[in-house]
């Protein structure tokens, strides 16, 4: 019992130095995203996408449409279709923000970074991902990206953030998970009958642009 009371007091311990290094990553991460002046827009995808993908073009399309238009980019700051944003922002001379995590496998910062990060906690993370946006852009992923998607969802339903447009793109790869939030969680009543237009669906950058644009114009005139 004195061994097993020793281990449990050794966790305690463990755990109250942990709680200084999660307020830790919190303080840094508020410290530079607030300092960044122009609107951000988070971008998720997958880090298995390289630049044989076609969404690894569509990616790069992206953040230089973005940047261009004078938003900033907030990816996982990873490979694949996070490089790929952050490789069109970045070229363009915009910025270009990496919240990168530390994992045993697929993740290993890009080098198109104008602003990095580094976390320990996902949910630290995350909480980076949708204090600062103004917009989200979904790209083409798996189990991570839709864990990402999922949770935005859940915060614009439950109006625990200020609403934000969310888009995944392109549509073909998005629309069987779209037609499956209308036509299945609506009609069971899982979801509110308002809750499927939460989800937009683009091919072309352009086609946010000017949804994040006129939300910011609306915003600024509120």
């Amino acid at each position: 019992m004195e061994n097993e009371r020793g281990v449990i007091d050794r966790l305690h311990h463990t755990d109250a130095w942990r709680l200084f290094r999660i307020l830790a990553e919190f303080v840094d991460g508020f410290e530079l995203l607030s300092g960044i002046e122009v609107p951000l827009v988070s971008v998720f995808g997958s880090a298995r996408f390289g630049p044989g993908h076609p969404a690894y073009a569509l990616g790069e399309d992206l953040g230089r449409a973005l940047a261009r238009a004078g938003f900033g980019v907030v990816t996982g700051g990873g490979p694949g279709l996070m490089e790929a944003v952050n490789k069109g922002a970045y070229e363009a001379g915009g910025v270009s923000v990496g919240l990168n995590i530390e994992l045993p496998h697929e993740q290993r910062p890009n080098h198109y970074q104008t602003h990095s990060l580094q976390f320990r906690y996902f949910f630290v993370r995350k909480v980076m991902f949708v204090r600062y946006a103004v917009g989200f852009v979904v790209l083409p992923g798996g189990f991570g990206t839709l864990d990402e998607l999922t949770e935005v969802l859940v915060l614009l339903q439950t109006g625990k953030v200020h609403p934000f447009p969310l888009f995944a793109m392109d549509r073909n790869y998005w629309q069987g998970l779209e037609a499956w939030i209308r036509n299945t969680l609506a009609e069971h009543s899982a979801v509110g009958p308002q809750d499927p237009g939460l989800l937009r669906l683009a091919d072309r950058p352009e086609e946010v642009i000017e949804v994040f644009r006129k939300e910011l114009e609306a915003h600024d005139h509120a």
